[in-house]
């Protein structure tokens, strides 16, 4: 079993170490994490999530958000994140989008009834989180951006890409994925106070607040 995980190491290594170097990875890895602790509309959710349906959707949420960010990626990969970044159109119809959806979000939340926790009908509404976290990701236009900015620096152009997308896709996804995760599961201890209306309003408004707050922010902001 050891000389097997020696072996899989030793080629994962080696995929990487041919493609980009390991001071390279290393570097998008520090890089990755900074950007995924960022608090931003994918941490909201998570956490809003996690503390009204438990960790468990909010795993669907955040699964949305990981596959946004790899169609992102594709999008950045195909070269048309260079589009964006210089269409003023195209960005602003994007950017108004993504704001109007955040915006609709928090009144949804912030008008909510307060329903406990172990509400019944619950279930039937965690249908459409990975939807909704893919979304919030989607219609970010400076995600892509950003991207298109930070992710060709860590190409090397010498080398095949393809194996260098993957693994930078790959690095990104487990390192928001874990991120994310922790954002949810620190919003589920907080779960036992949701059982007062009282407590259940304030957390409607809070988040309510947050995403209206990304919204606007998203809106006014420029490249």
């Amino acid at each position: 079993m050891l000389l097997f995980l020696h072996c899989v190491k030793g080629r994962v290594q080696g995929a990487v170490e041919s493609e980009m170097s390991l001071s390279l990875w290393i570097a998008f890895l520090v890089a990755a994490i900074v950007i995924a602790v960022s608090p931003g509309p994918g941490a909201v959710l998570s956490m809003a999530t996690g503390l009204r349906h438990g960790y468990g959707s909010a795993l669907r949420a955040i699964c949305g958000l990981e596959l946004a960010l790899l169609l992102q990626l594709g999008v950045v990969a195909l070269g048309l994140g260079a589009v964006l970044a210089t269409s003023a159109t195209a960005f602003v119809v994007l950017k108004i989008a993504g704001a109007a959806y955040l915006v609709w979000l928090g009144v949804q939340k912030w008008r909510a009834r307060p329903e406990a926790v172990d509400d019944a009908a619950a279930p039937q509404r965690r249908g459409g989180l990975v939807l909704q976290g893919l979304l919030v990701n989607l219609t970010n236009p400076k995600a892509i951006i950003f991207m298109a900015a930070l992710v060709p620096q860590f190409i090397n152009p010498r080398e095949p890409q393809l194996l260098q997308f993957v693994i930078i896709g790959a690095t990104m996804v487990a390192v928001d994925t874990v991120v994310m995760s922790c954002y949810a599961g620190l919003a589920t201890r907080f779960r036992p106070l949701l059982r007062n209306p009282r407590a259940l309003r304030l957390q409607n408004r809070v988040f309510g607040g947050l995403f209206v707050g990304a919204g606007a922010a998203l809106a006014v902001s420029s490249k």
